[in-house]
């Protein structure tokens, strides 16, 4: 395949930026760079130009920075939440990609991000929060913060009624008076006891009060002396 030299004269991602000098395809230059404007043939002519497009370079270059440090400093704030899918354990149908997380950026803060920039080490796999690294720049890096959050509702709690509840108090305070009444009633001033469970209740006995002597009977008036 027939290979021909040129000088860029924009930035392009995996081939070079302004100024520099490229071998290409042929074809890819005469069909491509040359009507796009990206690149012109490297001549002794266009050679005079590589100063000015140098120039432009450094200039492109230095607005990137910027930019790229004042996006890192509004990112670190933000909380990228991603919704997923989970079973009842509460584990992740699938996982979250750069790609996800890119698409996120744009929908939720009108954020354009190459997801190439989006660093994972491998695919986030867990509900909860993560901290990413983006690498905005070859000068300027920082962490996301991307919470993933699951769509799939909590089991409900079954409450019973309020209705339910007070059958259930009557019940228990219906019991309670049968209990009452299986034991003996104790007498005015007799002490009750509970019986053990299984044994039936032991009635204390009154105690039995000491019976007074009869009075003397008082003597009979001496009759008046005859």
């Amino acid at each position: 395949m027939a290979k021909t030299e040129v000088i860029l004269t924009h930035n392009i991602v995996g081939l070079g930026g302004e100024s520099d000098h490229v071998k290409v395809a042929a074809g890819y230059a005469r069909n491509y760079l040359f009507p796009q404007g990206l690149a012109i043939p490297l001549t002794s002519a266009n050679k005079r130009r590589i100063e000015a497009l140098k120039q432009r370079r450094a200039e492109r270059e230095a607005h990137e920075l910027n930019t790229m440090t004042e996006l890192s400093r509004s990112l670190a704030k933000l909380i990228c939440v991603v919704t997923v899918k989970t079973g009842e354990d509460g584990k992740m149908f699938g996982t979250v990609t750069s790609g996800m997380i890119a698409d996120q950026l744009k929908t939720q803060f009108d954020v354009t991000l190459d997801k190439r920039k989006i660093h994972l080490e491998h695919p986030l796999r867990a509900v909860g929060d993560h901290e990413v690294e983006l690498r905005l720049h070859q000068d300027v890096v920082t962490t996301l913060k991307v919470r993933l959050e699951s769509s799939t509702p909590p089991p409900a709690i079954a409450v019973a009624p309020a209705s339910e509840a007070k059958k259930d108090d009557s019940k228990t305070e219906k019991r309670g008076r049968r209990i009452e009444r299986s034991g003996e009633r104790a007498e005015p001033g007799q002490a009750r006891e509970r019986a053990p469970k299984g044994e039936k209740p032991v009635k204390v006995e009154k105690p039995v009060k000491a019976e007074r002597p009869p009075k003397a009977e008082k003597a009979s008036k001496t009759t008046k002396s005859e």
